[in-house]
């Protein structure tokens, strides 16, 4: 893949008073797949209209190859867009929906013929070609907008929130089925959800927006290891964010400095009250005697809830059949190990 297929410079845009991108800069490389990962407002769908052309620039520049795309108009850029609302013509077929791109742009007969098959072929619709998406599931016309983009060859891809709209399951699988495609075709493309579980499985990277800004960015792995601020942590997972406060009296005193710290739940050692000796891999580890307030079982994970020095902590163990149970007192020990306590940097630093 080579450097800065598509860069942003210095991307502005308002809305009256309000700052909705805030000199966002990004370099994505051809053929990778980049998600915008933010809360409501963060203005992660403003950027990806930026580029689509829907919203007008304020200031910045859009670098498609070597070529500023910022001023052209939409039609002239290269770039395919999926909506939430799948936006297909309800009046036009699967297969009218998918031609539809390729006769505004004057392709013949034969030439539309041969692209709709092939891409009702790797949407899998090929036997509802002749149905109308008011006859297909949420997750069908997903794929049509999907072929309908793809059908006049896009450079880039943009996909806004593609996946929200429906129930969990159709989204795991058909978050998958994207994955797939977009790594089949190569296809540069830029992904925005508010679903943390959905950017760590389908991205090459992960940009996170906070106020207009990518506050971080980096692999699902890098990101998910090692946030660098108290949003990205507790944005991210289930991190439990800690004062320095909270800190030192759960490790002591050799924590670095810093006014807060972050450590993944499934990082702590859950151990029954009356457990001696810690095991040999556990020589470095910190106990804390803790008691614990609620268990949620979250499928495969069981989510413990418990309080330890004065510090509620959430701690996820496998539901494997021999998790800690509570025992009526509720009384446990925890396993803490120093190297998983990451040291946070203050927001903006």
């Amino acid at each position: 893949m080579s450097a800065s297929y598509l860069e942003l410079k210095g991307i502005r845009k308002t809305f009256g008073d309000t700052t909705v991108l805030n000199d966002v800069d990004l370099s994505i490389r051809e053929g990778e797949l980049i998600t915008l990962l933010g809360p409501s407002g963060c203005g992660k769908s403003t950027l990806l209209r930026c580029i689509a052309g829907l919203t007008e620039l304020d200031e910045g520049r859009i670098l498609l190859g070597h070529t500023d795309i910022g001023r052209l108009p939409p039609r002239q850029r290269e770039v395919g867009m999926v909506f939430q609302s799948y936006a297909l013509f309800p009046n036009l077929t699967v297969y009218e929906n998918i031609e539809y791109g390729l006769k505004m742009r004057g392709e013949g007969k034969a030439a539309r013929k041969s692209r709709c098959e092939e891409l009702l072929a790797l949407v899998d619709l090929e036997e509802k070609r002749n149905s109308y998406p008011q006859q297909l599931s949420g997750g069908q016309q997903q794929r049509v907008a999907l072929a309908r983009s793809l059908a006049v060859q896009p450079k880039v891809l943009l996909l806004d929130e593609p996946l929200s709209a429906l129930d969990a399951k159709i989204r795991k699988s058909l978050r998958t089925e994207i994955r797939d495609i977009q790594r089949r075709l190569k296809m540069t493309t830029i992904f925005v959800t508010h679903d943390q579980e959905e950017a760590l499985t389908v991205s090459d990277r992960i940009c996170i927006m906070n106020h207009g800004n990518i506050v971080q960015d980096g692999t699902p792995e890098a990101l998910y290891t090692k946030p660098r601020t108290e949003f990205v942590a507790r944005f991210m997972g289930s991190y439990n964010v800690l004062s320095r406060g909270e800190a030192l009296r759960l490790f002591g005193d050799e924590i670095g400095f810093s006014d807060s710290y972050a450590l993944r739940p499934e990082s702590v050692r859950l151990l029954p009250a009356s457990q001696g000796a810690l095991a040999e891999g556990e020589r470095g580890y910190r106990t804390v005697e803790g008691k614990i307030e609620s268990i949620s079982v979250l499928g495969n994970i069981l989510r413990y809830f418990v309080i330890a020095a004065d510090v509620r902590l959430t701690i996820d163990l496998l539901n494997d059949g021999r998790s800690l149970r509570e025992d009526g007192s509720g009384g446990v020990r925890l396993a803490l190990d120093p190297s998983q306590l990451l040291v946070l940097e203050k927001e903006g630093a």
